[in-house]
């Protein structure tokens, strides 16, 4: 699946390199702006054919009030009123991010940034915009984010919060087991897309050996036959798996961890699951995107429905994901989490 086009117009020094050497590599046109003044220019001279473009702008702490003068000013023209613009900080300032987040800028990084999580965001901020004004001219589904319902949220605390409490002593164990199994930490921690693009730290057992993220491509390449163009990358008898490892995962004891996440916020119990960024940034289409518009979950729809099957397609999977999205409820909730216990054990290798 092709990758989203993203059109950048930009000011930067520090991460002039950083811009260059990312947003060149996918067919996109990178212009940089010489000040805070020319940048203005060159948005102002924009037509009404050229507005697919996304303003990189770095901010220095001496440089912050005219940052926000500049985006103000844009603001205050219809034409360059809805561009994506996000911040690019040189140091870490709390009270210079929240600002960013109160007037609305579309996003704010403070160092160190990664500038692969920069490149997703704005391919996922490109395909929301045209996603949102489709679904303007569709009264049957409103145009709202997500926000987490308050039973909801309810439900994923005293469950997640009772379950780490009960099972403290055996995150303890599997622990032991880990570190007696293999070398290597005992949480493996990976940067996984969850509600509305949001990337955050996701936590699970660590299952495969040290080091298995960086083998991925390699892997894909010697699969690409047997498993095409999927968007979701998964084989069966992993080689990176160690000898626990296929234990804790065919038990899902794995994704215990995840309960951690629950009680941070960046997922519920129930709801669509978080995907690595290789995978999330090639679903940029529409009814792709629409995935992302609900909660992201431990387990889910077609966790209960197609776990450990291995013919379950990308356009199954996406349906489901988009069904549950429209219909997700505190009942139905609790309806997949009971759903849940009996596949926990599989007989797949997945």
């Amino acid at each position: 699946m092709p990758q989203s086009r993203v059109n950048i117009i930009y000011y930067a020094n520090k991460y002039d390199s950083e811009i260059v050497s990312t947003f060149d590599n996918i067919n996109s046109t990178v212009k940089k702006a010489s000040s805070f003044s020319h940048l203005y220019e060159m948005v102002s001279k924009l037509t009404v054919y050229e507005l697919d473009v996304n303003i990189l702008i770095e901010v220095q702490p001496t440089t912050a009030d005219e940052a926000f003068a500049l985006v103000a000013s844009l603001r205050k023209n219809w034409l360059s009123r809805n561009l994506t613009a996000i911040f690019l900080l040189t140091q870490k300032d709390p009270a210079l991010t929240a600002k960013a987040f109160e007037t609305r800028i579309s996003d704010c990084y403070s160092p160190d940034i990664s500038f692969a999580d920069v490149k997703l965001r704005l391919q996922f901020l490109s395909a929301y915009k045209i996603l949102n004004e489709q679904l303007k001219h569709l009264p049957e589904q409103p145009l709202q984010q997500y926000k987490t319902p308050f039973l909801k949220r309810l439900l994923d605390l005293t469950v997640s919060v009772t379950a780490l409490i009960l099972l403290s002593p055996f995150f303890v164990l599997i622990a032991l087991l880990i570190k007696l199994d293999s070398k290597g930490p005992v949480f493996y921690t990976s940067k996984r897309v969850g509600t509305g693009y949001k990337i955050f730290d996701f936590y699970k057992f660590r299952s495969m050996r040290a080091n298995a993220d960086k083998e991925v491509e390699a892997l894909k390449a010697t699969t690409a036959n047997q498993y095409g163009d999927s968007a979701f990358f998964k084989m069966k008898n992993d080689p990176r798996v160690t000898k626990l490892g296929n234990f804790l995962r065919n038990s899902s004891i794995d994704e215990l961890p995840q309960l951690f996440n629950v009680v941070k916020g960046d997922m519920s119990i129930v709801g669509n699951r978080p995907l690595p960024l290789y995978e999330a940034e090639q679903l940029t289409t529409n009814e792709w995107s629409m995935r992302f518009l609900g909660p992201a979950g431990i387990t889910g729809l077609w966790q209960i429905i197609k776990r450990g099957k291995s013919d379950m397609s990308d356009r199954e999977r996406k349906k489901l994901d988009n069904f549950y999205n429209k219909k997700f409820s505190v009942w139905l909730d609790l309806k997949i989490i009971l759903m849940t216990v009996p596949v926990l054990f599989q007989k797949e290798k997945v």
